[in-house]
């Protein structure tokens, strides 16, 4: 009994090691450091780090610099346009045109339109892990069409060290004041760029209201406060990738100087060129050369012998090692392989399509709850509100209820096909089952639907004027073919049959 109760004791620790092998304290794992830490406590000792190595990688490493633009790219492309789904007809058509003005004018710098300031504010988000926007309200004398602007900020401007206890309960936190529930009520900011070459007082910083900033950054744990670069994970791998490579680079450099050298029996110094019988050559240092010339063929002296140099090549492994390093360094900034080098070495058109449908998901993820959420939709309210109480708009009831008329839906830029023909026949044949709208296979291509049809109307009533017939005309297309029974789906025929 004694002993089964000693071998029980001595199996228990080892029956707990068992339950979870990553978390043994053995020989193979007595080296990994995995401290406890919070979703600030990991990042505000490192983020300064983090983001000054995140920008010069980026500066300087091509693979980052062409990851980011292609994510940028991908994620707001030619920009997330809003179409308003305010009831009134005449009032939607006026706040689409009226937006349509302001987006030239939003930036305060004066430099980007807001379609450009969403892809700088993308780039920022991920260069940086965050972005700030500050709203700037502008007098009625200004001449803006909506009397407000925005003003991009790098997240320097919120310096994440600065930590504090206030008052009735409120604390600052990397940066960011909290009132004594835990919600978002200011954000203490440098005047200008603390790192910028203009002189600056950097211990005094402005409180600036919540409602007029807006943060752009992906949390990727409950209560965390700021972004994280998104080059964190592969930044040590791309530094030793491009020391490597430029080292293999300087090594074929070097393999393709051919270098001689000429071993006498004697330290004495002979004035003419045992390979050439010309008069020996100096350079600047002092050093004789040997000039060498196709087809010669000498005699050396006796004694004297001729040594070339054999430096080694590359690696036979090295583009496949090369490849596997890419491979990582793509998955860690959530980019196919195939996107981030451009190597299509092997791909199918099927494998990748899988490939990209996984990525326009995520980039999906992004455009909704970075871009659209954080960015986007506090853009919208703000301009509306400015627009009504300036009278750019008519809206009497917008006091009362807001939502009939600040309604919005934000469309992306459309994906390109992958197979026109297939994808377009694919669509016809969503809508006609009535899995889907017509506006909504609009909408994804990028495009608004009401201006789609006001084109299209137009350009029947052009053709309609000057008696032009085309092919692109439905109308025509109706009364040369009509549709039979055989081309109905099986619900149109039932609904025939029935009437």
């Amino acid at each position: 009994m004694k002993l089964r109760q000693r071998m029980a004791g001595w199996l228990l620790p080892e029956l707990k090691n068992l339950a979870y092998t990553s978390a043994g304290q053995g020989r193979r794992s007595q080296s990994w450091l995995a401290p406890s830490s919070g979703p600030n406590n990991a990042l505000n000792g490192n983020l300064g780090t983090l983001i000054n190595r995140s920008r010069a990688a980026i500066r300087n490493d091509p693979w980052a610099a062409s990851g980011l633009e292609k994510l940028v790219a991908n994620i707001v492309g030619t920009g997330i346009k809003p179409k308003s789904e305010a009831e009134d007809d005449a009032f939607r058509k006026q706040l689409q045109q009226l937006f349509l003005t302001w987006t030239d004018e939003s930036d305060a710098d004066g430099q980007l339109d807001f379609y450009g300031q969403q892809s700088l504010a993308a780039r920022s988000m991920l260069e940086a892990g965050e972005c700030f926007v500050r709203f700037r309200t502008r007098k009625p004398g200004d001449g803006l069409s909506v009397p407000l602007q925005l003003q991009l900020l790098e997240a320097e401007f919120v310096p994440s060290d600065y930590n504090d206890d206030l008052k009735k309960g409120r604390k600052i936190r990397a940066g960011i004041e909290f009132n004594a529930i835990g919600q978002r009520v200011a954000y203490w900011m440098h005047k200008q760029h603390p790192s910028d070459y203009t002189t600056l007082d950097t211990a005094g910083l402005r409180r600036v209201p919540a409602n007029q900033v807006m943060h752009l950054y992906e949390p990727l744990r409950p209560g965390q406060l700021r972004g994280q670069p998104l080059l964190s994970q592969v930044l040590l791998r791309m530094f030793h990738l491009d020391k490597f490579d430029d080292a293999t680079l300087l090594r074929q450099e070097i393999a393709n100087l051919f270098t001689g050298f000429i071993t006498k029996p004697s330290p004495e110094q002979e004035k003419v060129d045992p390979l050439t019988g010309r008069p020996i050559v100096y350079d600047l240092q002092g050093v004789p050369m040997v000039a060498m010339e196709p087809g010669t063929m000498q005699e050396l002296s006796p004694g004297e012998e001729i040594t070339f140099n054999t430096p080694p090549g590359a690696a036979s492994n090295y583009p496949d090692f090369i490849r596997q390093q890419l491979m990582a360094v793509a998955a860690g900034m959530g980019l196919p392989y195939e996107v981030l080098s451009g190597d299509m070495k092997g791909v199918s058109d099927r494998a990748l399509r899988v490939v990209l449908n996984e990525f326009r998901r995520r980039i999906q993820q992004i455009q909704h709850n970075q871009m659209v959420f954080q960015l986007c939709r506090p853009v919208w309210n703000r301009w509306l509100e400015m627009a009504v109480l300036s009278g750019a708009v008519s809206a009497p009831e917008f006091h009362r209820n807001p939502s009939q008329y600040n309604r919005v839906k934000w469309i992306p830029h459309g994906w390109a096909y992958i197979h026109p023909v297939q994808d377009v026949q694919s669509q016809n044949m969503a809508v006609r089952s009535g899995f889907k709208s017509r506006s909504e296979v609009v909408s994804e291509q990028g495009y608004d639907s009401e201006q789609i049809d006001d084109e299209i109307a137009a350009d029947n009533r052009r053709a309609d004027e000057l008696e032009l017939q085309y092919d692109s005309d439905a109308r025509v297309q109706a009364q040369e073919n009509p549709v039979t029974d055989e081309d109905k789906t099986p619900d149109e025929q039932e609904t025939a049959q029935q009437k």
